[in-house]
């Protein structure tokens, strides 16, 4: 009875598969004896979206072909066509057979495309721009399970990071009805939830480090503080193991070399905080013993000895030890003494050869190889600056000894173009082994590096008047500036069409021109032109520069202008003026230094103008200028490190001393119809960056530098009795910003916190002392827009003879200030300083603040 059932319900199965069968299907040809056929003809049924051409090309099936029927080649072609993700199912069948032809099928389910996108949930903007960023979703893209999940995945991540722990991503699809063919719209659909954040990290088994020694260590895995902004306390499991190995690197540090983190422990106290148990294990203190060398013969052990610079018994340090022998940053190390001497192929071993009670004793083993030669030197990258602007910069020349020192120079000398982007700049060498050689490239990133200035800005009172209606105070008021500054001309292609891009560029030459005016009152004009490799074959800069300006209280010149009667009640001061500057680079002392020479004419045109000791008459000011700068700034926009020494002297022939005049029977104007004068200025600047963080890839490296700086001037003169020139003084106080300003007449030093000029007397002092100090953190170094805040203490003061400079009584200050640089306009600034220290102003100093507003990176050359 039994055999009859199972019998029976078989059969029943059995006929209902037949039934269900195409009964043209290549399936059920598999049951059958295989038979050849020769491809008749291809039909493509179900693509409306999909190309039907590409679909027969992926198939590998052709018209004309032979095919066995059942084959491996409809299995491959229905392969081929799956991981396309294109279809949601595929099918190949047979359509009909006449005579030896077989028509086939290849009949296909398409996948839907995205339509549309978008997010629910607490997404702000620009979360969802960064979002899209990262999961580029497009238009007429299919829809696969493996990107829905990869969306997820994504979304998910994103909110991780930011410190979200629990946050959930639901991928909604509906069905777009609008569509003729299949398409749906994606909902993202984010619930964030809260932020999951560190309330205590607690250190366990420490005896020799304190909890705030260790915990100082963790970069990115902080307790939450109201008191520190910049921490958000988030917890991340990658940060936690990031920053555990710093650990055990402190510890090697003070000599416990086996000291490790034995485990960390996180759990929740409150809903959405958590605290961190790490336990360490300390171990021994260990110290260095003798120090063995093997391998070496261009340089003797007792010199390697004395720039390792570690003596027997000295405390164990691991981190010590790698940076005397591989890159010390702070000095000369192993590595850098055979790299700067050709050794490309050097290598060098450390082993421990003996432990000892507490004691380690080490074999240095050093592979020297041959020197390398440099052979190829090529650049890419630079789409806008052509190559000879960037070759003359570079320090590493085919045929010369592989150096690195020179490539860590060529680096710093193309940053100090600022045609690129310092932070994107790589090089690489290839090394030749089989010949001894070294091929080197270097990678740069063009960025803008033209300039254009457009603003407005208010001048407040810019002269006294003195005429038969007494003295008045003339305001300048709103002025207008249009300055244009082309870092990267080139004067050789100004008559080619073709180089007109908007203007002919490359050759890395500056051209400047900048107007300012509000009308009557105020006029400024300026124009230069420098060319940084004069004859192109050494690095000697030749500079070309013209100037007028136009001081006036807004009254027309002239009652009559035909007949040239000049107005009583006019007040105005003109400048004409121009000068040619030679600089070249210096080999001596080394070769950061660099001198510069000039020759200046101001000529000075007083009308009614009592600004100065004289109100009326004419002055001219011939002068040559001398400089002696160092710089080793590693870059111009946001410097890391280096430092700038400048001493800078500026001469007018001493008539005085041979034109036989009694000055002391003289007239103010005929003393200074032509000013003589000498003038000092001696600055030092540097840079030291205090963090040393480095960057993932793709991301920036944002370090705390402190920047100090100290400057003095000295305004002095030849004879007694002509005393000091009214010209050149020094302004002392404010921003050295007041919306216009006439540097050739006097020269403006910025100290935040006091008003414009207000610690030096209305006509200038010869005297001048500043002190400056700077703590720089940047919040983005992207090229397009540089930005960094700081803090910063200063002080200086304006003295009127030598008998009162003091350079220890000063006027202080400190404050905070953020600063912009945006290629088209420079560096823009805004402090809010408070100064200290009492003057004779209501409202100012005391402690009272000041806002100040900045253009470009100095504030006065102190």
């Amino acid at each position: 009875m039994s055999r009859k059932i199972v019998f029976i319900f078989v059969s029943v199965l059995l006929c209902l598969y037949s039934k269900a069968q195409n009964p043209d299907s290549l399936e059920l040809e598999s049951v059958k004896a295989p038979k050849k056929y020769i491809i008749g003809g291809i039909r493509i049924e179900g693509a409306e979206n999909s190309d039907k051409n590409v679909i027969r090309l992926l198939s590998k099936l052709d018209q004309g072909d032979p095919i066995t029927i059942p084959s491996d080649k409809i299995t491959d072609a229905i392969k081929t066509l799956w991981k396309q993700y294109l279809f949601e199912s595929i099918e190949i069948y047979k359509e009909k057979v006449i005579g030896n032809d077989v028509f086939l099928v290849i009949k296909v389910v398409e996948r839907p495309r995205l339509s549309k996108f978008a997010f629910r949930g607490d997404v702000k903007k620009s979360d969802a721009d960064d979002i899209r960023g990262k999961i580029r979703l497009l238009k007429e893209k299919v829809i696969t399970d493996y990107m829905i999940g990869t969306i997820k995945n994504t979304v998910h991540d994103f909110y991780l990071e930011k410190g979200f722990y629990f946050n959930k991503v639901d991928i909604i699809m509906e069905k777009d009805i609008t569509a003729k063919t299949p398409h749906v719209i994606l909902t993202i659909k984010v619930d964030k939830g809260s932020k999951v954040r560190i309330k205590e990290v607690n250190i366990i088994g420490n005896t020799i480090l304190t909890d705030a020694q260790l915990r100082r260590k963790l970069k990115e895995t902080k307790p939450k503080r109201w008191w520190n902004p910049f921490n958000s306390g988030k917890y991340l499991q990658e940060n936690l193991e990031n920053d555990l190995p710093a650990i055990g690197e402190k510890y090697s540090s003070k000599g416990y070399r086996d000291a490790r983190v034995v485990k960390d422990t996180v759990y929740f106290v409150e809903p959405n905080k958590v605290n961190i148990d790490i336990t360490v294990e300390e171990g021994d203190k260990y110290y260095f013993g003798k120090f063995k060398w093997y391998g070496n013969t261009k340089y003797r052990s007792t010199q390697l000895d004395t720039i390792v610079n570690i003596k027997p018994g000295e405390v164990y340090n691991q981190s010590k030890l790698e940076q005397k022998l591989f890159m010390n940053p702070n000095g000369f190390d192993i590595s850098s003494l055979y790299m700067d001497d050709g050794y490309l192929f050097f290598n060098l071993t450390p082993q421990e050869s003996n432990v000892h009670n507490d004691t380690i004793d080490y074999d240095i083993i050093i592979y020297e190889g041959k020197q390398a030669t440099i052979n190829k030197v090529t650049v890419k990258g630079n789409d806008k600056t052509n190559d000879h602007v960037i070759y003359r910069e570079i320090r590493t020349r085919p045929g010369q000894l592989f150096r690195r020192s020179d490539i860590m120079r060529t680096q710093r000398e193309l940053s100090q173009l600022t045609f690129f982007n310092p932070e994107k700049m790589n090089v690489v060498p290839t090394p030749n082994p089989a010949d001894g050689t070294v091929d080197i490239e270097y990678t740069v990133e063009e960025k803008p590096s033209d300039q254009i200035e457009l603003s407005g800005g208010y001048g407040g009172s810019a002269l006294n008047s003195t005429s038969g209606l007494g003295t008045t105070t003339g305001a300048v008021g709103i002025i207008g500036t249009l300055g244009l500054k082309f870092n990267n001309f080139s004067m050789k292609n100004i008559l080619k069409k073709e180089s007109w891009r908007p203007l002919p560029s490359g050759d890395g030459q500056q051209l400047s021109i900048r107007g300012q005016t509000n009308g009557k009152a105020y006029q400024s004009y300026n124009f230069s032109f420098t060319e940084p490799w004069l004859g192109g074959k050494k690095p000697n800069s030749l500079t070309f520069s013209a100037f007028h300006t136009l001081f006036s209280n807004g009254v027309p010149e002239y009652l009559n202008r035909a007949e040239k009667v000049l107005n009583p009640a006019n007040s105005n001061m003109s400048i004409w003026g121009g000068s040619f500057h030679f600089g070249r680079r210096l080999k001596w002392p080394d070769n950061y230094f660099s001198m510069f020479n000039s020759i200046n004419y101001n000529h000075y045109n007083l009308h009614n103008y009592s600004s100065f000791i004289f109100t009326n008459g004419n002055a001219n000011d011939i002068n040559t200028n001398i400089t002696i700068q160092r710089n080793s700034v590693d870059q111009p926009i946001y410097p890391k490190t280096g430092s700038n020494f400048t001493l800078l002297g500026q001469f007018t022939p001493p008539y005085s001393l041979f034109n036989h005049k009694n000055y002391a029977d003289l007239t103010v104007n005929q003393r200074f119809q032509f000013i003589e004068y000498q003038k000092y200025k001696i600055t030092a600047e540097w840079f030291t960056q205090l963090t040393n963080k480095k960057a993932a890839e793709g991301k920036e490296a944002r370090n705390l530098v402190l920047r100090t700086k100290i400057g003095y001037g000295f305004l002095g003169y030849y004879n007694k009795n002509v005393g000091y020139s009214p010209f050149e003084r020094f302004y002392v106080g404010g921003s050295g910003l007041s919306g216009f300003q006439n540097f050739v007449a006097r020269e403006i030093i910025g100290l935040r916190g006091y008003p414009d000029n207000s610690l030096s007397a209305s006509t200038g002092d010869p005297i001048v002392s500043r002190y400056t100090m700077e703590l720089r953190y940047p919040i983005t170094l992207n090229p397009q827009a540089t930005i960094f805040v700081l803090g910063f203490a200063e002080a200086g003061n304006a003295y009127a003879d030598f008998k009162t400079f003091n350079p220890f009584q000063v006027k202080r200050s400190a404050g905070i200030g953020l600063r912009v640089f945006l290629p088209m306009f420079g560096l823009l600034g805004i402090d809010y300083g408070w100064g200290f220290d009492n003057i004779n102003q209501a409202g100012a100093g005391n402690g009272k603040g000041q806002f100040h507003f900045t253009i470009g990176g100095q504030l006065g050359e102190l």
